[in-house]
């Protein structure tokens, strides 16, 4: 990411960023909006979208796509994976280096140059079991 394509630190970036200081939970963008709302800070919906596609491309929260839609989370800075209750949505991150070197590997093997990969790991937590 070059200079010209870092986001604008704007008034609304801050305001959005900062509905994930409460919360570990994964938030669509519809979610953020309605926090947003509720909390006295009217922002449109179309700029909650575009500012958390900007965040998540800064690495400023992660991006998590389902079938259905795209959810948000500000996680860790280092490089982790997630393992996500299906019923409430508690997330624990960790790392695992044997799966790190597992997709060098296999990328290596094909004649494939890693970039990156993204592991989710959905399950029930043991307070929802």
């Amino acid at each position: 990411m070059t200079s010209a394509d870092v986001p604008r630190r704007t008034k609304q970036r801050a305001v959005i960023a900062a509905a994930f200081d409460c919360t570990n939970q994964w938030m669509t963008a519809q979610q953020v909006h309605q926090h947003l709302i509720e909390s006295g800070q009217p922002v449109g919906l179309a700029t909650v979208y575009r500012t958390l596609a900007g965040l998540a491309e800064a690495g400023e929260i992660d991006i998590r796509r389902t079938e259905t839609e795209a959810t948000y989370r500000r996680c860790s800075p280092t490089h982790h994976h997630h393992l996500t209750c299906c019923r409430c949505g508690a997330t624990v991150e960790f790392s695992a280096l044997p799966m790190e070197q597992w997709t060098a590997a296999v990328a290596a093997e094909h004649g494939y140059t890693f970039t990156r990969h993204v592991i989710e790991i959905s399950g029930v937590c043991p307070s929802c079991q």
